[in-house]
């Protein structure tokens, strides 16, 4: 029996990167398994046996409703129990743009478990889909283990709905307990910004991703899944040579806390 990492990957239903996450767990040495959503509901033993679950990017059943909010729905009244209790062993969860505003609407980050919705993923304040590249700055105070022992990243993003919202409270906590690894920064100054494109959305605070206070379920509206390899960067010929892309590093990290955690 292979002693690899088994990451869940649910597919079908308009998720639509799940070829390139697959891709980035395999890089970073996991076992991936691609299932169709309806399979893992029908199979939820398969939670059991896996050390991380990750709800990839695309546009699950159509945003219909808002994004992520019927995937939510079916995750938490069909799969709520497996999850939940996937959650309590120490499971890592990653949620990647779409993915990350499923976590929002089933309550995982900020809070770390399945609850109320207590952040919303809004449409984008310049009321347009954006496609482009961001600088993240990352919080070195984070308990996230998807960012441990980054600085910063560049990478791309792709969303219309990604404006982080929420109330005062729940903002005061994030800061307090540093539950936002990851900010959209200027490219210049590697500063916090709520400047467009740097900050593609206006999110609030300049967030660009959520952990819980474990630091083992991380959502982020760009995809590192789509910076795997120096030749994704537009500038490549250009920049310094590197031996990988810099999103890979969110995928090896998982991968090690897993093993660290068996």
């Amino acid at each position: 029996m292979s002693s690899r990492v088994r990451v869940i990957i649910p597919t079908g239903f308009g998720i639509n990167c799940e070829a390139e996450t697959a891709h980035a767990f395999k890089l970073a040495g996991a076992d991936p398994l691609e299932i169709h959503l309806n399979d893992l509901i029908a199979r939820p033993e398969a939670l059991a046996s896996a050390g991380i679950l990750v709800l990839a990017g695309g546009f699950s059943f159509g945003d219909h409703l808002g994004a992520g909010k019927v995937f939510a729905n079916r995750l938490r009244r069909r799969l709520g129990q497996s999850v939940g209790a996937f959650v309590e062993r120490g499971g890592l969860v990653l949620g990647i743009c779409n993915g990350f505003q499923t976590l929002a609407r089933l309550g995982l980050v900020p809070d770390g478990s399945l609850g109320s919705q207590a952040v919303a993923l809004a449409p984008n304040s310049h009321g347009c889909f954006h496609d482009g590249w961001v600088t993240l700055a990352v919080d070195p105070a984070s308990p996230c283990l998807f960012t441990k022992g980054l600085e910063r990243l560049e990478v791309p993003v792709r969303h219309g709905e990604g404006r982080l919202l929420t109330s005062p409270e729940v903002l005061e906590v994030i800061r307090a307990q540093h539950l936002a690894p990851v900010r959209y920064a200027d490219p210049g100054t590697d500063q916090p910004t709520g400047v467009f494109p740097a900050n593609p959305n206006g999110s609030l605070d300049s967030i660009a991703g959520l952990c819980d206070c474990s630091g083992r379920i991380f959502g982020l509206m760009p995809h590192p899944e789509a910076f795997l390899y120096p030749e994704c960067h537009p500038l490549w010929r250009w920049r310094q040579e590197r031996p990988q892309g810099e999103g890979l590093v969110i995928f090896q990290n998982a991968v090690q806390e897993a093993v660290g955690c068996k």
